[in-house]
């Protein structure tokens, strides 16, 4: 009986530290925030308004207000899982040519947004964005939310919630669940904490939609992307492009520009 008991003692501690294991490996997969600043858009000659605003829940973030001329839209832009606002200094410049204000910002964890990242934690981010926006001048123009990687589900997740005139995805995946079969086939899934359900999200999104994939993307695959596009409703589009994940805006930087400047055109006749 003894060592019945000793055996299940054993089992259960195994058991519990295998679980704590799998909560380190998925925030260490799904967050990878930096604090250090590496510049801003002043270093490339945009002026820009250092903004500070807060969410539901108290945590003060940050972020940066990139306006152009003339601008009749305003893109918020949800960045990916690592580093801050500081290390998009090239899509920072390509939105401005682009003719659109643009509104950056930091998750709460990263760059000088205070607090620490957890899945309801930027959903929370996300909104106070999209409000912070709504208390300016800028709410009378169209809104376009834009995001990469991560922040493609954070940006459906807005999209599901808040009316918003457009929606732009590169490179984002369908679920962290499904994403979690790929990374680590055999852990359960039903042990992930986080669920990013982009897939059952964006079903119910009927804005226009422009979703961008590489066939090569060597972190979340193309069929992430296609699937994604697959459970949306029209009006959608779908731009394959090239490269690896963290190259494949550049490598397929004009065709992507194409089709954003006539996603966005679209909007505003």
């Amino acid at each position: 009986m003894i060592y019945i008991l000793k055996i299940l003692v054993a089992v259960g501690v195994l058991a519990f530290l295998f679980y704590f294991y799998v909560r380190f490996l998925e925030r260490r997969a799904t967050y990878q925030p930096s604090r250090t600043f590496e510049n801003n858009p002043g270093d490339i000659g945009l002026n820009y308004e250092d903004i500070y605003f807060e969410t539901t829940d108290n945590i003060k973030l940050h972020g940066w207000l990139v306006p152009a001329e003339n601008a009749k839209i305003t893109l918020i832009f949800c960045h990916g899982n690592g580093g801050n606002i500081s290390h998009r200094m090239d899509k920072i410049l390509f939105f401005h040519k682009l003719g659109v204000n643009l509104f950056i910002f930091d998750y709460r964890g990263y760059g000088l947004s205070l607090g620490s990242p957890s899945e309801q934690g930027l959903y929370r981010d996300i909104e106070a964005a999209y409000k912070f926006l709504q208390s300016r001048e800028l709410k009378n123009q169209k809104i376009i939310v834009y995001g990469t990687s991560l922040g493609g589900a954070v940006a459906v997740d807005l999209a599901s919630k808040h009316p918003v005139d457009g929606l732009i995805l590169e490179s984002t995946f369908a679920s962290i669940v499904d994403m979690g079969k790929i990374i680590y086939p055999l852990i359960p899934s039903f042990l992930s904490n986080s669920k990013f359900d982009s897939f059952a999200k964006i079903s119910s999104i009927n804005i226009p939609k422009l979703i961008m994939h590489s066939e090569t993307d060597d972190i979340i695959p193309f069929s992430q992307g296609q699937k994604l596009f697959d459970n949306a409703p029209e009006p959608k589009q779908f731009l394959k492009i090239d490269g690896i994940h963290n190259e494949s805006f550049f490598v397929s930087e004009s065709i992507i520009e194409s089709a954003i400047r006539s996603f966005l055109d679209s909007q505003v006749r």
